[in-house]
């Protein structure tokens, strides 16, 4: 079966960095859009980077470009997002989310079909 396992959030002071990853499992990785949202409690869900399956046209939202940067390593189904110059309004739960449909752009809830379960980012000095 599908999963997605994330990894790497925790503390950061304001204009630190941190490295998440999410490990994928039960399907064709490389196949597939893959993306990173974040939720707020609140607030609700933003989706913030997502790359398709062969490294193209990576999607960032416009709050944190030039900051993150999405990666993915197919040879070992795993997904990255590495942040930089974090902020304190960074501070989520970041998930990491795969498009129900393969070579389909998916970055939004009606398009996605499995989910992490999140790993927590607290920005704060």
């Amino acid at each position: 079966q599908v999963q997605l396992v994330e990894s790497g959030g925790g503390l950061a002071q304001p204009g630190g960095s941190l490295r998440l990853s999410c490990a994928a499992s039960g399907f064709t990785f490389s196949n597939y859009f893959m993306s990173w949202a974040r939720h707020v409690p609140g607030k609700g869900l933003e989706w913030v980077a997502g790359m398709y399956g062969d490294d193209r046209d990576p999607w960032y939202a416009d709050s944190v470009k030039g900051r993150f940067t999405i990666s993915r390593d197919n040879a070992k189904n795993t997904l990255y997002l590495e942040m930089n110059s974090l902020k304190p309004e960074d501070t989520a739960l970041y998930s990491c989310a795969k498009a129900r449909y393969q070579k389909i752009i998916c970055v939004a809830s009606v398009c996605c079909d499995f989910w992490g379960q999140g790993t927590q980012v607290t920005v704060s000095s």
